[in-house]
């Protein structure tokens, strides 16, 4: 459950009206709860405990140093993508000086620069997650040339191929990642051809695999065929003489974008657990969307009500700059005003709300875009300028997604912790935008 409530009439996250947010802070501002975080986390360190896996967050998800904190304290690790990401990791405290292990970071992405790779290795990175071949190949000369089997302190390199297992998630095309022809990974039979070119190689260690079918996905039929597809190409592999140690089942799973009904982080488990349990393997979870995702608001408030035909435009000062995701991939958001009025609190928040007085209206931004908007045909209640609208589960690739297009600086982060927040993230201005180009 996330801990963004309607009391009397007026939305609350936590014990602080967020309306008070944006008194303090203004307008447009993601609004995260530490305890949804808190409880996402633990709820799913929970529901696998038997397998003891390592969860590593997904840092492209929701990147603020702030929450990356706050997840490292529960026991977090972290998945990383990119040199940015690996850089926010060690800022928030995985480093060898730090509190916090930095071999429980894996970093994946099928583009790795040669200096992103070197800094991971500077770093101690637990895994690299191989997308191909040649990024495998590049890994091995990178590691020939540090001396990484001989130079005093250079250990070698841990590394897990990402597999295809050619499973339909049933998601978003955009975010659908274990299909054949994905950019990402290699199939399964060039799996074993990976293995008998690089399994046995002395500077790169290849004793892993990895696995993420899309996100999020909301089948779990599809978690247990790609698991039970890869545990058997794991075991061809044993018998052929491999070492094979350690499986990163990836992320994925749900989160509450259309209100609750989602599957929980038991049925996942109860789908997943079995099929690992006694497998020898060390087990990584990613998870992202589903940690964050509800845990944070897009706060933004209402600057014109516009008249245009038989259509009627609800524009906020919240934009496709601050969250893309509906003007990218037409996704849905949960959109409904701070203080809707009385008879209009929805409980349980989720589509197709309708109450009598409401009226079918389009939620846009003020973006030169015809594709900025945030809800369209949405039946909303009554709204007058200056009304604050909130935009739910805007805590994965919200923030991290921003840009500033029209040149707009980027909104403010805050994050509340029972009866007190704080900002984690101050607004920009516009010295902001050009203070890289002077």
């Amino acid at each position: 459950m996330d801990q963004f409530n309607y009391r009397n009439g007026e939305l609350f996250c936590e014990s602080v009206p967020v309306a008070r947010i944006a008194e303090a802070v203004g307008t447009p501002t993601f609004i995260y709860s530490a305890a949804t975080f808190r409880d996402h986390y633990t709820r799913l360190a929970a529901a696998f405990a038997e397998l003891d896996p390592i969860i590593c967050y997904s840092v492209k998800s929701c990147g603020n140093l702030h929450i990356l904190r706050l997840l490292a304290e529960l026991g977090a690790g972290m998945d990383v993508v990119s040199g940015g990401e690996l850089f926010r990791a060690s800022r928030a405290g995985f480093s060898r000086s730090g509190p916090y292990d930095p071999g429980k970071i894996v970093f994946a992405g099928v583009g790795k620069t040669d200096a992103e790779i070197n800094e991971a290795i500077d770093a101690g990175i637990g895994w690299f997650n191989i997308e191909s071949e040649a990024e495998l190949a590049n890994l091995i000369r990178i590691a020939r040339e540090r001396d990484m089997g001989g130079r005093k302190g250079e250990a070698p390199v841990r590394a897990a191929l990402r597999v295809n297992p050619d499973v339909d998630p049933k998601t978003h095309r955009h975010t659908a990642t274990g299909k054949r022809e994905s950019k990402f990974g290699v199939d399964l039979e060039r799996a074993r051809s990976v293995f008998a070119e690089f399994g046995r190689n002395s500077l790169v260690r290849l004793t892993g695999f990895h696995l993420h079918i899309g996100s999020p996905v909301m089948n779990l039929d599809a978690y247990v065929e790609a698991i039970t597809k890869t545990l058997a190409l794991i075991a061809d592999l044993r018998q052929d003489g491999f070492t094979i140690d350690t499986l990163d089942i990836g992320g994925g799973f749900r989160a509450d974008y259309e209100g609750p009904g989602s599957p929980s982080y038991a049925d996942y488990a109860a789908k997943i657990v079995p099929l690992l349990h006694g497998q020898g393997l060390r087990i990584i979870l990613e998870p992202g969307r589903t940690i964050s995702a509800n845990a944070g608001i897009l706060l933004a408030r209402t600057t014109f009500v516009k008249h245009s035909g038989d259509k009627e435009f609800v524009i906020v000062d919240g934009s496709m700059t601050e969250l893309i995701r509906p003007a990218l991939y037409d996704a849905y958001h949960f959109v409904w005003p701070a203080r809707p009025g009385v008879g209009f609190v929805p409980d349980p928040r989720g589509k197709d709300i309708r109450f009598p007085g409401t009226k079918l209206v389009d939620v846009v931004g003020p973006v030169c875009e015809s594709g900025d908007f945030l809800a369209k045909e949405r039946a909303l209640p009554p709204i007058k300028r200056g009304d604050l609208i909130a935009v739910f589960t805007a805590g994965a690739y919200g923030f991290v997604m921003a840009s500033h297009y029209n040149a707009r600086p980027n909104a403010a982060e805050v994050l509340v912790d029972g009866e007190t927040f704080r900002v984690i993230r101050r607004r920009e201005n516009y010295a902001d935008l050009v203070a890289a180009e002077e």
